[in-house]
C-alpha cells in the first residue's frame, strides 16, 4: 500500500515574511513597550527579583496564559478575516474583552488594538487605496474596541492578496503558524525589555531570558493550534491579583 504524503505549503513570499517580522518589531507604534502585564507588581511584591525568576515568570505566563487564550484567538481570527467572516471576528473579539481579568489588562488590549488599526490605516502615503479594504473599518468598529489579538490577526490577513490563502488550506495553515511565531516573539521581546527595566537586569540577562521564552514558544503554538473553542480559557488568578494591585501601586514605570 502506498503511503500518503501530506501536502506541504510553498514557502511564504519574502514580502509576507517581512510583514510578519515587522509586526513583531518593538518599533511598531502600538505602545507594547509601556506594559509589563503584571511583572512590575510581581517585582514590587518580591516574587520576581532576579534573572531566573523573571525567566520562569515569563515561561509560565506563555504556557498558562497565551497558549490557552491569545495565541488561540489569533489563529482563529486570521482564518475568520481571510474568509470575511465578520460574525466570527465579533465573537472572538467579544470573548477577549470579557476574559480580561482586570481593567488594566483590558485597557492594554484595547489600546494596542486601536493603535494597530490606526497604523494599518496610515502605514502608506496611499491612504485611499488602503481604505478600500472594508475589513479595516470593520475592525476599527468592533465594540467596545478592537482587541490587540484580533487587530493583529487582521494585519496578518492583509499580508496576502485577497483570496490567495482562502483558496489553499495548507497555505493558510502555514501563514497562521508563522504569524503566531511573530505574535509570540513580539510579546517575549517586550516582556524581556520590561524585566530589564523593572527588576532591574542587564542587557545580557535580558537576552538569556528571551532565549528561555523562545525555547517554549513552539510548544505553546502547537497547543494553541490544537485547542478547540470549548477549551480556550483565560484564568490566571495570581496575575489578576497582581494586576489589580498594580492599578493602585504607589510608583510605577509601566501601565500594567
Amino acid at each position: 500500500m502506498s503511503r500518503v504524503i501530506p501536502a506541504r505549503a510553498a514557502p511564504l513570499p519574502p514580502a509576507t515574511r517581512l510583514q510578519l517580522m515587522w509586526l513583531a518589531s518593538p518599533a511598531l507604534p502600538v505602545g507594547g513597550f509601556s506594559y509589563s502585564e503584571g511583572l512590575e507588581a510581581a517585582v514590587d511584591a518580591g516574587l520576581v527579583s532576579n534573572e531566573a525568576q523573571a525567566a520562569q515568570w515569563f515561561t509560565d505566563q506563555i504556557r498558562l496564559s497565551l497558549a490557552r487564550s491569545d495565541l488561540a484567538v489569533v489563529a482563529k481570527a486570521i482564518a475568520a478575516w481571510v474568509r470575511g467572516d465578520l460574525a466570527r471576528v465579533q465573537e472572538l473579539n467579544e470573548w477577549v474583552t470579557l476574559t480580561r481579568e482586570t481593567s488594566e489588562l483590558r485597557l492594554q488590549s484595547e489600546q494596542m488594538g486601536r493603535s494597530l488599526c490606526e497604523w494599518l490605516r496610515n502605514r502608506s502615503g496611499d491612504l485611499h487605496a488602503l481604505t478600500q479594504d472594508p475589513r479595516l473599518a470593520q475592525c476599527a468598529a468592533l465594540p467596545p474596541a478592537p482587541n490587540w489579538s484580533v487587530a493583529f490577526a487582521l494585519a496578518v490577513a492583509q499580508c496576502l492578496p485577497a483570496g490567495s490563502a482562502s483558496q489553499d488550506a495548507v497555505a493558510l495553515q502555514a501563514l497562521v503558524r508563522e504569524a503566531l511565531l511573530s505574535f509570540a516573539f513580539g510579546w517575549a521581546e517586550n516582556m524581556a525589555q520590561a524585566a530589564i527595566k523593572a527588576v532591574p537586569l542587564g542587557q545580557s540577562a535580558g537576552q538569556r531570558i528571551l532565549q528561555a521564552v523562545v525555547d517554549v514558544i513552539p510548544e505553546a503554538i502547537d497547543h494553541a493550534l490544537a485547542l478547540p473553542d470549548s477549551q480556550r480559557q483565560a484564568f490566571t488568578p495570581m496575575l489578576a491579583i497582581l494586576s489589580s494591585q498594580h492599578e493602585h501601586q504607589y510608583s510605577r514605570l509601566f501601565r500594567s
